[in-house]
C-alpha cells in the first residue's frame, strides 16, 4: 500500500475530520453580520407596536381595506389599487373564523373591537361590490 511521501503531488490534499484520531479542524472565526441597511431592522421593537390581539386583528382589517381598494400603501408612496375583492373577502372570512374560533375566550374589549371590524368591514365589502 503507497503512503502520502509515495503517492504523486495532485495539487491538493484530503482530510478526514469526520472525527477520531485525525487532525483537528481549525476554528475558524464566524462570519460577521453585515450592519442594518435599516433603522426598522436594527430595532423593531422601537418602530412596532407589540403584537397582540387587537394589533392583530387591526392588521388583518387594514389589508382587507387595503384589497377592497380603500387606502393606498402610505408606507411605499402608493396610490389606492385596484380592488382585489376575492383577497379582500378571504381577510374578512379569517376574521370571521377567528371570532367563531376564539368564542368565549375573547375578553369584553377584545370581543367588542372583532364584532365591530367585522360590521365595518362587512358594509365596506358591500359598497365595493357595487
Amino acid at each position: 500500500m503507497a503512503t502520502r511521501e509515495d503517492e504523486p503531488d495532485r495539487g491538493f490534499t484530503v482530510i478526514d475530520r469526520r472525527g477520531g484520531g485525525g487532525a483537528e479542524a481549525p476554528e475558524t472565526p464566524a462570519p460577521a453580520s453585515p450592519p442594518p441597511h435599516d433603522e426598522a431592522l436594527a430595532d423593531p421593537a422601537k418602530f412596532a407596536p407589540p403584537v397582540d390581539f387587537t394589533s392583530f386583528v387591526l392588521s388583518l382589517a387594514t389589508s382587507a381595506l387595503y384589497h377592497m381598494g380603500f387606502m393606498g400603501d402610505p408606507e411605499h408612496d402608493q396610490p389606492t389599487p385596484e380592488p382585489d375583492l376575492p383577497l379582500a373577502r378571504q381577510t374578512i372570512d379569517t376574521l370571521a373564523m377567528l371570532q367563531q374560533k376564539t368564542g368565549g375566550n375573547l375578553d369584553a374589549e377584545e370581543a367588542h373591537l372583532l364584532e365591530g371590524v367585522l360590521y365595518e368591514l362587512r358594509l365596506r365589502f358591500v359598497e365595493a361590490s357595487k
